[in-house]
């Protein structure tokens, strides 16, 4: 019936890779929300809210209710800028540092597993166009 829909295909798609990358993250009790948020947070320390949202294609709002959980949970902390006063950095805890490594490898062994299953040139095709399409929509 939605053969050819593009919205229906790839929202279910989304599920399907929600339920994957919800599993691997459960380790650590995060969302996969939580767990993309933090690890861009480990990548580049000290990015502003709105570079953050950029990096992960959501609204700025969105990145600062990701912002606002990590914060509670000890992971995040804001740090205010000269740059712009109406933004603050975004760093890393300690607490979230020693998780580096472990949410990587989480994250490395989905990529792997899907890769598996899908076949290395499907993947990264499917990926690439994915990223085409998204950046031919915003």
């Amino acid at each position: 019936m939605f053969d050819q829909c593009l919205y229906f295909n790839t929202v279910a798609l989304g599920r399907q890779l929600e339920r994957v990358w919800s599993e691997a993250f459960k380790p650590f009790d995060l969302t996969p929300s939580q767990a993309f948020t933090l690890r861009a947070v480990l990548e580049r320390p000290g990015m502003l809210q709105s570079e953050l949202a950029e990096t992960l294609a959501i609204a700025r709002a969105t990145a600062t209710r990701a912002i606002d959980g990590l914060e509670a949970r000890g992971f995040v902390r804001r740090l205010g800028t000269k740059r712009d006063g109406r933004e603050c950095e975004v760093h890393p805890t300690e607490k979230a540092v020693e998780l580096r490594d472990p949410l990587n490898a989480a994250s490395r062994m989905v990529t792997d597993r899907l890769k598996g299953q899908l076949g290395e040139e499907v993947f990264s095709h499917f990926v690439k166009e994915a990223r085409t399409i998204s950046s031919h929509l915003r």
